[in-house]
């Protein structure tokens, strides 16, 4: 996890004798305030960065356990548990570690003083490191966004290799099978849930489910990036929906009522009388789900259409129209342009 550089309890305005349901007041208080699709333009960017720290103090307070870790040694208590594990095997085997000092060398120093020269023990065993954050692309629909999904992912996890069970070495010489690793690759099968309203290019973290660790050291994450098709029917602007509503002329002048689609079963909606092309009708609380709580709205665009053909009963009715006097709906274009035309 990315850390930042404020203090989390900083972040969240709040002392660090907060309980844990100010934590979560806090939370849910900011992330309305700065959620991005709550902003535009160069604004949107800005509050992209501090939704994102607001969420890694919000995941490190809201759990005791990091909470506590995170008091004790502060922004560097990830590297911290991972040193004082470090500092124990070494004791195990009867060794000495440096003392560590938020204040004096780095982490990555201590690490790299530890290994130099005596890195691995005579049972080939070093000291334990976590494995790598892994990270790969999920692609869903907006209907998957409005309702949340499951998706099952199959990912290549190691094994301990059972021709060697785990040594990486038989009978003298490397494992044929794992070829000195000790451990091989199998396919394994995981279910993640992602939940309702996600945004496009959202990272879901999955712990664990990384790079296996070095010697013991435990794993990695998995993220994964959430990227959402096009869709040929709706179109989302924030937690808003848009749709064009094909309606014919009459419909639109006379009034009707329709079948509208929805991201769930479509609706009957009214088209009101005298409605134009590109007007909008409204439907509350028909979009996705909001950051601030609820969801969006689903906005239908009218579009006035022509039938595919006529018939003659159609032609005639249409002839009918055309002979009763309307006023000319051309002419305030027409002035307009004979306005820019003179000097």
């Amino acid at each position: 996890m990315a850390t930042t550089s404020r203090d989390y309890y900083q972040v969240l305005g709040l002392p660090k004798s907060a309980s844990a349901d100010d934590i979560k007041k806090a939370y849910r208080r900011l992330a309305r305030q700065v959620h991005p699709d709550l902003h535009s333009g160069s604004k949107k960017s800005e509050m992209e960065k501090k939704f994102k720290e607001l969420n890694e103090a919000h995941e490190v307070l809201s759990d005791p356990a990091k909470r506590k870790k995170y008091d004790h040694h502060g922004a560097n208590w990830e590297q911290a548990e991972a040193y004082e594990q470090t500092r124990r095997q070494a004791a195990a085997r009867g060794e000495s570690g440096p003392e560590f000092s938020s204040g004096g060398e780095g982490f990555s120093d201590i690490f790299e003083n530890l290994f130099k020269g005596r890195g691995r023990s005579g049972n080939g065993r070093g000291f334990a490191r976590q494995g790598e954050d892994l990270e790969t692309e999920v692609q869903l629909t907006l209907a998957e966004v409005f309702t949340g999904v499951t998706k099952r992912m199959t990912l290549q996890e190691p094994v301990p290799c059972s021709t060697c069970h785990g040594s990486g070495a038989l009978r003298g010489r490397t494992c044929p099978t794992c070829q000195g690793h000790g451990a091989i690759l199998q396919p394994n099968t995981i279910e993640v849930r992602i939940p309702a309203g996600v945004q496009d290019g959202t990272r879901v973290r999955v712990a664990g489910k990384g790079q296996a660790g070095v010697n013991g050291g435990k794993p990695g994450d998995l993220y994964l990036r959430v990227a959402i098709t096009q869709d040929k029917v709706f179109r989302r602007q924030g937690s808003d929906i848009h749709v064009s509503l094909p309606v014919f002329p009459w419909e639109a002048a006379l009034g009707a009522d329709v079948m509208a689609p929805t991201l769930m079963e479509p609706v009957r909606v009214k088209v009101p009388p005298g409605s134009k092309s590109e007007g909008k009708l409204r439907l509350k609380g028909k979009g996705l789900p909001a950051a601030a709580g609820g969801h969006g709205d689903l906005f239908l665009t009218i579009q006035i259409v022509m039938p595919p053909s006529l018939t003659d009963e159609e032609r005639k009715l249409y002839d009918q129209l055309r002979a009763i006097e309307h006023p000319d709906p051309r002419a305030e274009l027409l002035a307009q342009a004979k306005r820019r035309s003179q000097p």
